[in-house]
């Protein structure tokens, strides 16, 4: 009973992990010159809508935010171009075993959420990609507010200078530097504000937590 177990040991290990790991800063930096070969994970979206969109370019995506805020926004990648761009170069740590470090330039989520006025009920971020890892269930992860205010955590459309590509998780994928990559989601479609994760899915917080039993806290 793999879900029994994750529970249980969830209970031990979540607070130490959260305590000792959920309140730290990132400031990596990194230089140029430590930029080296970055793995692909997984493959990208199959469904129609994603392959029309990257056949234009991603011209036509649209970036839905929404849930419990006082402004609901959609935006489009030349709206995202135009807001203030972060660049920060930093290290990549996959729960598979392996690292890279690359240039990421993208928009600070603290910036999105600014703009859409999170209420006071709100307190995670749910972030839903095109990729579909079971049929009729999209790929999706949460953060909550602490994590999604961190100065490193941006919505990123470019690596090392260069527009995202595919295999990288084009248009746009979640960049939240204390975490391992698992909670970076790619191939964005949505961003929702969600007082409780536990009504999501089997209520674990994620598509890993939910299908492959991780943990929430993914701290490194």
């Amino acid at each position: 009973d793999p879900a029994r177990v994750q529970r249980l040991l969830g209970s031990a290990t979540q607070p130490v992990q959260r305590a000792l790991l959920h309140h730290v800063t990132s400031r990596q930096e990194y230089s140029q010159s430590e930029i080296g070969f970055f793995r692909v994970n997984g493959y990208p979206p199959e469904s129609a809508e994603y392959e029309k969109l990257a056949g234009s370019g991603f011209s036509a995506w649209q970036l839905n935010i929404g849930g419990i805020v006082k402004a609901p926004l959609t935006l489009s990648l030349a709206d995202l171009r135009a807001m203030p761009a972060q660049t920060q170069v930093t290290k990549h740590h996959c729960i598979q075993g392996w690292s890279g470090v690359a240039a990421w330039t993208g928009v600070r989520l603290a910036d999105l959420l600014a703009r859409c006025g999170p209420l006071p009920a709100a307190r995670y971020v749910v972030s839903e990609g095109f990729d579909e890892h079971l049929p009729g269930q999209p790929y999706y992860e949460t953060i909550d507010l602490e994590l999604a205010l961190h100065a490193q955590t941006i919505l990123a459309y470019e690596m090392n200078g260069a527009p995202l590509t595919i295999p990288h998780g084009a248009p746009c994928r979640l960049r939240v530097e204390t975490q391992l990559g698992f909670k970076m989601v790619k191939f964005i479609r949505s961003i929702r504000l969600i007082d409780d994760y536990k009504r999501l899915g089997p209520g674990e917080g994620g598509f890993r937590e939910d299908t492959q039993f991780y943990g929430p806290e993914a701290g490194i």
